[in-house]
């Protein structure tokens, strides 16, 4: 086993003096080939060109020596690190950080970044990726080959942004480029890279910002899930919604969209349940043959300050065109948007019948498209408190399928 296994973060700056002594005395030196070509690498260590961190820390762990890793930035944050301290390679690791790749990108475009969102794309999370930059209104991403500017702006197709680009940062090749998300796909970029995604509704600062990774001001003046509809779209809209807070609540229950997930809201009507899976971090389209359902969920969106894209058109036909979805609620199209979701199998589905026939309708539907279903019989009544008498009854089955 190593006897000594020490992390060093680099960010182009000169190495500070405890950097410089670990690495004089290192005997095995990991790291990416312009940190391994740095001069303070001594001529005798045995040098590992760092690709796979697990492969590496195997490698350390049977050294017999001192062990210096050579990371760009704060090697702690979504770094080697997290791996070099994986309880199966038994090492004790000592970390000299320097400044993150994310703080130097926001530093270089003059942009603070306590209100960031910050990701890792690689080929496995970058839809994950793309839904958290349609999703929030800044965003660093961590690319990757594969995963890169291009593919994040592809993805993206229709939502604009704004991207920060910053390659090679604290070396000679440096370079900052700011570009809208159209144009992103016609460079070629140097893998990885640090990518600011910029875009959305913006929350005015007002220096009281005290949780990182939220909008100024965060959480939002109003309290509550499953609020009143009139909280989204005003009084005007009761008439045209049908469905109870206590029925959103349940289906946002059943489909817990996180942040990372892309929700389909089709039947959006006043955008209550839209704009409600927007507050929990996912990334949500709401289709709707109505222009004006559209309209009042779009000034619910900015009123609640969250992005939700609308989609004016007819299910199915439609969601022929949207991006893949990871949950989906139909609160309107019946059996065949039912079926066409099915197709292309999100995790969940969350749907609402008035009546038992229509129920097992849908039932079948989703049960034909390979999903787990539940039923459930909702019942809400509302009480005047002032008499405590009765002043509205709804009856409603609630649908829920689980990809098989």
């Amino acid at each position: 086993m190593a006897d000594r296994v020490t992390v060093i973060g680099w960010d182009g700056s000169p190495l500070t003096d405890a950097a410089r002594s670990a690495l004089g005395a290192a005997t095995l030196v990991a790291g990416a080939g312009h940190h391994l070509a740095l001069s303070e690498v001594p001529p005798h260590a045995e040098r590992i060109r760092l690709g796979s961190a697990s492969l590496a820390a195997r490698r350390i762990a049977r050294h017999r020596g001192s062990a210096v890793v050579l990371a760009d930035g704060d090697p702690g944050f979504f770094g080697v690190v997290r791996t070099l301290r994986a309880p199966e390679h038994g090492l004790e690791v000592e970390v000299v950080p320097a400044v993150s790749s994310v703080a130097t990108a926001f530093a270089r475009a003059g942009m603070p970044w306590d209100d960031a969102r910050i990701v890792v794309a690689h080929t496995r999370t970058l839809r994950r990726a793309v839904n958290v930059c349609r999703a929030h209104p800044k965003v660093a991403v961590f690319t990757s080959p594969g995963a890169g500017p291009a593919e994040l702006a592809l993805l993206l197709a229709g939502v604009h942004r704004t991207f920060v680009i910053c390659e090679a940062l604290g070396t000679e090749r440096e370079e900052v480029s700011v570009l809208t998300s159209d144009k992103v796909a016609d460079h070629t970029w140097r893998d990885p890279n640090v990518v600011i995604v910029v875009g959305g509704p913006q929350t005015e600062s007002s220096g009281d910002g005290w949780l990182a990774g939220q909008h100024t001001g965060y959480p939002p003046a109003v309290r509550g899930w499953a609020l009143p509809v009139t909280e989204y779209a005003g009084e005007t809209a009761v008439a045209r919604d049908s469905e109870t807070t206590q029925l959103r609540a349940a289906q946002l229950a059943r489909l817990g969209p996180r942040v990372g997930d892309l929700v389909w809201d089709i039947g959006a009507g006043s955008g209550a349940f839209a704009v409600e899976a927007a507050r929990f971090g996912a990334a949500v389209l709401a289709v709707d043959a109505d222009a004006d359902a559209c309209a009042r969920t779009h000034a619910a969106a900015r009123r609640f300050g969250v992005q939700v894209e609308t989609v004016h058109g007819t299910a199915p036909h439609i969601l022929e065109d949207l991006p893949e979805p990871d949950v989906v609620r139909v609160g309107g199209g019946g059996v065949p948007t039912l079926a066409a979701v099915a197709e292309r199998r999100p995790a969940r589905v969350v749907t609402h019948a008035a009546t038992r026939d229509e129920a097992e309708a849908r039932g079948r539907a989703l049960a034909e498209g390979g999903y787990a279903v539940e039923c459930a019989l909702l019942q809400s009544v509302d009480l005047d408190t002032g008499e405590w008498a009765e002043s509205e009854r709804a009856v409603v089955f609630l649908l829920s399928g689980v990809r098989i």
